[in-house]
């Protein structure tokens, strides 16, 4: 858990200075041009299957041409050329082989199921702010701060806390952590195995991510034991990667899809909150107490030729980008302890203009990926033409939306949100599954994605064909994008996230103040 989207908030606080400095850099800005080489160097490695269909063209059309008594003295020739059959067919085999061992398997979403917390654990503000006073750990000052936060925080009044922090006082003790883990993460795996039809046991490969909790056993672990999996598994815990962790996740899965044949792969996305409630009153550290909440996803991958079938969408790419080698970037999101030796997530100032450089990188390597030439020339064309014009020429900023038909930004604030619609040049509804599932449940971490997806899905917007978006920001710092592309026109699985509130969305969001939802009638 941390709060890379959470700066909304900041920006809005009088006792922080510089407003502009933390919004995300204009992206009219230079972009390295050695990113741009790596995502053409991706498309390269697919030039030699593209320049094949083209001859093939040709020799299909030659072939229709020829006339039977040439075809006729051509296998009478190759009757007595016997030598020369056998080595062709056996060049044709060797190269059909190389291609069918070599050529990535292709992984399937079969399907996906999203926690959706119990009503008596949700924390309008009123509430959110009476428990923190009564609890006597802030100050006044860290009381009014946390008001102002959660005002202009795009948050709704539904969005959920675990038990422990219902309490008066809070008990952030190990049994209520282990208890918000299990509730989570089991059930959003109760739903995905119900919903498939897949036996736990058929389940090859698990990866668990989750921040800031990493409990022994591990949550992995935990899985293994109540599903009783089976003993040759390849389990994986991920720990500290932030809120971009789920699509990292993705991609570990990905890979190791490609060795074992035949096989589920299972994705747990979470976060915990029980242990990692911030009880000081350093207002940077106080900001993902306002803006994280309850919420888990799993995720069914297969490589099953089979499940192609069935699936909902299919993995096209995969970008990761990390900025760890830069000292600021690695501490923008920090865990430490403040003054009074309190834990907590700081969240440095520089936060923003971090995760918009991040982004240029991220969407710098994957534009080569996805865009339509036309665009990919126009960008190119004039990030030549700056080199040679020492910086006078700006660059041109792709239209991603010729490339995507749904957009799946990870909602860990308004900000966030918001800069990557004027910057990316989004329209509202390209966000609005953003900042619904905001407004609904909050920063979930590393799940708020597939919240996002399944509001996409509930509202009946996703056809065959369709090109999907996810990416996510993390502490480190990283941002990470995953490309899917629907196989079929997918509607809601059963028990979903949005199934009881999705015909009261969208609600409207005016300068960060939520507006309540139409009550039913």
């Amino acid at each position: 858990m941390e709060g890379e989207g959470a700066a909304a908030a900041v920006e809005q606080a009088p006792v922080l200075p510089r407003r502009e400095s933390r919004r995300l850099p204009d992206f009219l800005q230079s972009v390295n041009i050695k990113y741009v080489k790596l995502g053409y160097h991706y498309l390269i490695t697919h030039l030699l299957a593209l320049m094949l269909i083209p001859l093939m063209v040709v020799i299909l059309l030659e072939a229709a041409q020829t006339d039977p008594d040439d075809l006729r003295q051509l296998w009478l020739h190759l009757q007595y050329n016997l030598v020369s059959v056998l080595g062709c067919s056996a060049f044709l085999v060797f190269g059909a082989t190389v291609y069918i061992m070599t050529r990535p398997r292709p992984v399937y979403l079969v399907d996906y199921a999203c926690y959706r917390p119990p009503p008596k654990l949700q924390v309008p503000f009123h509430r959110f702010m009476k428990h923190s006073q009564l609890s006597g750990e802030f100050n006044e000052s860290a009381l009014e701060f946390q008001r102002r936060i959660l005002e202009r925080s795009g948050l709704g009044q539904e969005t959920c806390l675990p038990s422990a922090l219902h309490y008066i006082p809070p008990r952030p003790s190990m049994a209520f952590a282990r208890e918000e883990a299990e509730d989570v993460m089991f059930g959003a795996l109760d739903a995905l195995f119900r919903n498939t039809g897949v036996k736990p046991k058929d389940v090859g490969i698990l990866v668990v991510n989750c921040s800031l909790f990493n409990p022994t056993p591990s949550l992995s672990a935990m899985i293994v034991n109540r599903y009783k999996l089976r003993g040759n598994i390849k389990s994986f815990n991920l720990g500290g990667m932030g809120c971009s962790a789920g699509v990292i996740s993705i991609d570990l899965a990905r890979d190791l899809l490609q060795v074992h044949r035949s096989t589920y792969a299972v994705v747990v996305s979470t976060e915990n909150i029980t242990q990692n409630w911030y009880f000081g009153n350093r207002k940077s550290m106080l900001i993902p107490n306002c803006l994280f909440r309850v919420g888990a996803a799993a995720v069914l991958l297969s490589n099953r030729t089979a499940d192609g079938l069935r699936a909902k969408y299919k993995l096209v790419h995969v970008v990761r980008t990390h900025r760890g080698a830069d000292d600021k970037a690695f501490r923008c999101v920090y865990q430490e302890q403040d003054e009074g030796g309190k834990v907590g997530v700081s969240l440095s100032k520089e936060l923003m203009a971090i995760a918009g450089e991040a982004l240029k990188i991220n969407i710098t390597t994957l534009g080569p990926l996805v865009l339509p030439i036309s665009e990919q020339l126009l960008f190119f064309a004039t990030l030549v033409a700056k080199k040679l014009f020492n910086g006078k020429v700006k660059p041109y900023i792709p239209d991603f939306k010729l490339a995507f038909d749904h957009f799946c930004i990870h909602a860990g604030g308004r900000a966030v949100i918001d800069e990557l619609e004027k910057n990316l040049q989004l329209r509202p509804e390209h966000v609005e599954a953003s900042r619904m599932t905001l407004h609904r449940f909050g920063n979930t971490s590393s799940s708020s994605i597939w919240y996002e997806l399944a509001y996409t899905e509930a509202k009946g917007r996703m056809r065959k064909g369709h090109r999907v978006w996810q990416i996510a920001f993390g502490s480190g710092f990283k941002c990470n994008s995953a490309v899917w592309q629907a196989l079929r026109s997918v509607k809601p699985s059963p028990d979903g996230p949005w199934e009881d509130c999705i015909h009261r969305y969208p609600v409207e969001i005016v300068d960060g103040f939520p507006q309540p939802p139409p009550q039913e009638q």
